[in-house]
């Protein structure tokens, strides 16, 4: 059974940090791209960090210097540090991952339960 598992999420100050974790389990992980996504009330979720299988990351502009995707192999688990926060990051967070087949001609893609970040004063 595959599963992605996230924690970590929870109420914090604007200015504050949060680190979430996402504990994978039942498939490959160590070879497939990690993803962290949000998605806000009324909006559509929105990539907010990667991790490719050989070390590669990109962040978009709004979270650029703010948060870091990491990975642990021998944990199977990837985390997610989210430093200086603002009132707009608050969303569900989602664990995200994507994992070529066999053939390298198609993807499995798994997804976690979400876990909600809100920053507030």
């Amino acid at each position: 059974q595959v599963q992605l598992v996230e924690s970590g999420g929870g109420l914090v100050q604007p200015g504050g940090s949060l680190r979430l974790s996402c504990a994978a389990s039942g498939f490959t992980f160590s070879k497939c791209a990690m993803n962290w996504y949000r998605q806000a009330p009324g909006k559509e979720r929105e990539l907010v960090a990667s991790l490719t299988s050989v070390g590669f990351t990109n962040y978009p502009d709004s979270v650029m210097g703010r948060f870091t995707i990491s990975r642990d192999n021998a944990k199977n688990t990837v985390y997610l540090e989210m430093n200086t926060l603002k009132p707009e990051d608050t969303a569900v967070y989602y664990c995200n991952a994507l994992c070529m087949s066999g053939s390298h001609s198609t993807y499995d893609d798994y997804w976690g339960q979400g876990t909600q970040v809100t920053v507030s004063s």
